[in-house]
């Protein structure tokens, strides 16, 4: 049984880890924080997690970005947004920087489409370009 949170947000011994990893800003929602602990993405003390699991003070939170692997210490248990300041204390952060992508990365990721700011949803007509021009540039 879980204990039931304080009115401040914290919960004394445990968390959800979908939620935690919402709270402290791994994720922008909780949704993505469930399908990446579903996809086994997140990994907590060195085993897979799956989203309901419990976290506690002091587990070790890894999370596969693709590109990069995060590695959180849990300091902090919060089941409440709190402030993006306030967010960062919440963990210990023991991984490096993010990579930046080289032109080669960058290129490989797609043709952006800009559109005018104010010019609305582009017709069906100007969809079907884009997605000519996307298809054979691919």
């Amino acid at each position: 049984m879980n204990p039931p949170p304080s009115p401040t947000g914290t919960v004394d011994s445990t968390v959800r880890l979908d939620k935690w990893l919402q709270v402290a800003r791994a994720f922008k929602t909780r949704t993505q924080a469930t399908r990446a602990c579903t996809l086994g993405r997140v990994l907590v003390n060195g085993e897979r997690a799956k989203p309901h699991r419990h976290l506690h003070l002091d587990d070790k939170v890894e999370i596969d970005l693709g590109d990069w692997q995060r590695i959180l210490v849990v300091r902090e248990l919060r089941d409440r947004p709190v402030a993006k300041a306030e967010a960062a204390t919440l963990y210990q952060d023991l991984s490096g920087p993010r990579p930046k992508l080289d032109a080669i990365d960058r290129a490989l990721r797609g043709p952006a489409v800009r559109r005018e700011k104010g010019a609305g949803r582009p017709t069906k007509q100007e969809r079907r370009a884009m997605e000519k021009f996307r298809k054979d540039e691919g």
